[in-house]
């Protein structure tokens, strides 16, 4: 009798659990799968900055970590709007991403219309990296410390030049905040690049960058420039003998740059997630360690949440610079 129970409840069983199994089948969400295709980062610049060198590192561990390829799209244009547009217009499923940059914070304060609406368009991934830019001169400068700089400022209102890779970008507006922040009047000389400004800088027609570490790192160790301090909020190795602008008279003086990946509004939270970890993993996995201390990186995982807070904050405190120093881009 018991043998015969089994098998009738054997029998009703069994049909009952291929039903519920079938059902969580057809229940699970497409994205269970992801990914399933290669996947696409954007990078709105040419190759060989910054965040292209950074992009291609994390698409290259990535790329063993999801099982599936991510390649490096380079999309140019516009102080990076047509890179991030591509991305604002494409499908929210993951597979199109983009390598964001301090410009996507700047530009809502800068340009009086976007072709997309910078924080209702986008997800927020992960953070990947901060950066700081370093304060330099032609060594020829008399100058020896950002006090030596303020002084002459002071007494010399808008004697100083001031050179950046062009009117809105991070290294502009650090100026503008340095300017603020110390009180001081000198005249910024926007140019289409970074390198036609350094041409100028080492030449002597102006007198001081804001400059990101890898443009001038050269430089600096051959003497051509002179490293006054660097903008993050505590030194670095990489400059260990190099205080930071604010040890060095602005107190409270801090600008970094950031990487970060950014997907369209609408993708799902847990592809979110799950590429959040990817990019953690590489991280923690000593990826990035070739180019740490050239670049000026730091790295530090965190949630989309955390990103998308950051992302807020640099965007007010990039709007409140932009309104000071009454810039406007068409």
């Amino acid at each position: 009798m018991r043998t015969l129970i089994a098998k009738k409840t054997s029998a009703l069983v069994s049909p009952l659990l291929m039903c519920l199994t079938a059902a969580a089948i057809m229940t699970l969400p497409v994205q269970a799968h992801f990914p399933d295709k290669r996947i696409r980062i954007v990078v709105p610049f040419t190759p060989g900055g910054g965040a292209d060198i950074v992009a291609r590192l994390l698409a290259e561990y990535m790329s063993k970590d999801l099982g599936k390829p991510v390649i490096i799209e380079n999309r140019p244009g516009a102080g990076t709007i047509v890179g991030t547009d591509e991305v604002a217009r494409s499908t929210p499923d993951g597979y199109t991403l983009l390598m964001g940059t301090p410009p996507f914070t700047i530009n809502p304060s800068i340009y009086t219309s976007l072709p997309f609406d910078t924080f209702k368009a986008f997800a927020p991934v992960a953070l990947v990296a901060r950066y700081f830019d370093i304060v330099v001169i032609n060594s020829k400068l008399p100058f020896r410390s950002i006090q030596d700089v303020i002084a002459y400022a002071k007494a010399n209102p808008n004697k100083l030049n001031f050179g950046s890779s062009g009117t809105g970008t991070s290294i502009h507006l650090a100026g503008e905040l340095f300017k603020s922040m110390a009180h001081v009047d000198m005249t910024h000389v926007p140019y289409k690049g970074t390198a036609p400004a350094m041409n100028d800088l080492l030449s002597g027609q102006i007198q001081i960058m804001f400059s990101t570490v890898p443009s001038v790192v050269s430089f600096v160790q051959d003497g051509q420039l002179r490293a006054l301090a660097i903008t993050s909020s505590h030194q670095s190795p990489a400059f260990p003998n190099v205080p930071t602008v604010a040890e060095a008279g602005v107190p409270d003086f801090v600008v970094e740059g950031w990487y970060g990946l950014l997907a369209p509004a609408g993708t799902p939270a847990d592809v979110l997630s799950l590429l959040n970890a990817s990019v953690a993993n590489a991280i923690r996995s000593g990826v990035f360690k070739a180019i740490e201390t050239n670049e000026g990186l730091t790295f530090a995982d965190g949630t989309p949440e955390d990103f998308g807070r950051y992302l807020q904050s640099e965007a007010v405190r990039w709007r409140e610079v932009v309104k000071d120093a009454h810039i406007q881009l068409q």
